[in-house]
């Protein structure tokens, strides 16, 4: 456990994680998931699970992990492009009356969410209990079941996956349902190259274009959701 405390990648793998399952706002949650990206590479590095081809400063890192590093920064990309699509304001005038009546539906409602309740401690507990139990199983289950080399190793890919299958249960908007399975397929993605005793190229592409169909899916689903009821929660699908 020392070795987890003291390890400067897993430290920022757990922290950021613990952000986009705890907190509810997808602009901090989107860098809590560019920093998760960049304490994964941080670890792999560090690890040397891949023969090291480039050097970066000081720093020595295989060109595999580098590209799995950009393709998980182009995921987060389209997920911030997403948000802020569909948070931006429209310009009312090109817009038709039922367009507009629409609008000021959603406004007037999302006004009173806002006024009645700016800030419920009981929306996080829920989050902060599922947190704690991601953490008890992160550091039992690499004991328990060993998979990996060393105990880092299998706690950070429990880690990544525990968060992401959490996140997308207690999701509340689409597009924290995509941080969860992006951080899921990263932690099949740590595992793999962690374990396999022949890493290829082409299982690690794919993984890698996976995550950018994903990222994609989602924002074409964030646009369908929000076209049809001008928000991304998914608590208003139950409303209509």
């Amino acid at each position: 456990m020392n070795t987890l405390i003291t390890n400067l990648p897993v430290l920022l793998i757990a922290l950021s994680g613990g952000v986009i399952l705890l907190l509810r706002d997808w602009r901090i949650t989107l860098v809590a998931l560019l920093l998760n990206y960049i304490g994964v590479a941080i670890f792999l590095a560090q690890q040397q699970f891949i023969q090291p081809d480039i050097h970066l400063g000081a720093v020595a890192i295989s060109t595999t992990v580098l590209v799995k590093f950009i393709s998980g920064v182009a995921a987060t990309a389209i997920l911030a492009i997403t948000g802020l699509t569909f948070s931006r304001e429209y310009n009312l005038d090109d817009l038709d009356e039922f367009s507009l009546a629409e609008l000021r539906r959603a406004g007037r409602r999302a006004q009173r969410q806002r006024a009645a309740e700016p800030f419920r401690l009981s929306d996080y507990i829920i989050p902060f209990w599922t947190l704690m139990l991601t953490i008890l199983a992160s550091v039992a289950l690499p004991r328990l079941y060993p998979i990996g080399n060393t105990t880092t190793i299998d706690f950070v890919w429990y880690w990544l996956g525990l968060i992401g299958l959490f996140t997308m249960v207690v999701a509340g908007d689409m597009l924290k349902v995509g941080l969860g399975l992006l951080l899921c397929i990263g932690s099949i993605d740590v595992l793999y190259i962690a374990v396999a005793s022949s890493i290829q190229v082409f299982p690690l592409a794919l993984l890698g274009l996976v995550e950018i169909v994903l990222a994609l899916s989602i924002a074409y689903l964030s646009g369908l959701l929000y076209g049809r009821l001008k928000t991304l929660e998914l608590n208003e699908l139950y409303k209509r």
